[in-house]
């Protein structure tokens, strides 16, 4: 009887124990969607949005087609921008608009969740994007400062499970934030970020999830 258990044993270990896999290959745009006309293109094995010679006019997002709950995510990101607002990101746990969230109409071009930040004063932090709108936790001044290459290639690893979110940047943790609020989704899908307003770029490679229980 014991060793008809362990088939399923098996099984949910390797649930459990799910291997990471890339969620961008490189060289398409296969399961992700966004403004790939324009905004969005890939060159040298990465995603990249923006321009350094046009300011980019809105928010832009390339997301994923899947939905994830929780998961570890590992990515590289580099961003570099030579005027006005220089500013990236990674959505996790979010949606698409167009929606009305607190009464403000947002459009389709914006994602509503989660974002792991990028740029000056924001990176490490997590902030609620399009929803509340604030900066939910972030690290002090002297530990980003010490653990970010600034216009160089850097790691985020992002970590959710349940209400926990907690947010690494090269290795050093920067958030360990617990959500309060049980109404709040929490799950979404992912997707990468180039800010409106400035002549900057973005760019994100090296995407690898792990799915976790």
């Amino acid at each position: 009887m014991k060793f008809l258990l362990l088939p399923a044993l098996l099984a949910s270990a390797a649930l459990a124990h799910a291997a990471p896999v890339a969620i961008f290959d490189g060289k398409t745009f296969d399961g992700w969607e966004g403004d790939t006309a324009k905004t969005w293109r890939i060159e040298d094995g990465a995603l990249v949005g923006g321009s350094l010679a046009e300011k980019v006019p809105h928010n832009e997002f390339l997301a994923t087609k899947k939905s994830y709950a929780n998961f570890e995510l590992r990515l590289q990101f580099k961003l570099t921008g030579t005027e006005g607002q220089i500013n990236g990101g990674v959505q996790i746990r979010s949606v698409r608009g167009p929606a009305e969230v607190l009464g403000k109409q947002i459009p389709d071009y914006e994602m509503i969740g989660y974002q792991a930040d990028m740029g000056e004063k924001y990176y490490g932090a997590l902030y609620d994007e399009s929803r509340r709108r604030i900066v939910l936790a972030a690290p002090e001044p002297a530990v980003i400062e010490k653990a970010l290459k600034l216009n160089e290639w850097n790691e985020y690893r992002i970590r959710c499970e349940g209400r926990h979110i907690q947010l690494w940047v090269n290795g050093v943790q920067t958030v360990d934030y617990t959500e309060p609020d049980e109404k709040i989704e929490q799950s979404g899908r992912i997707a990468v970020q180039i800010h409106g307003g400035g002549k900057a770029e973005a760019r994100y490679k090296d995407i690898v999830i792990e799915e976790l229980p």
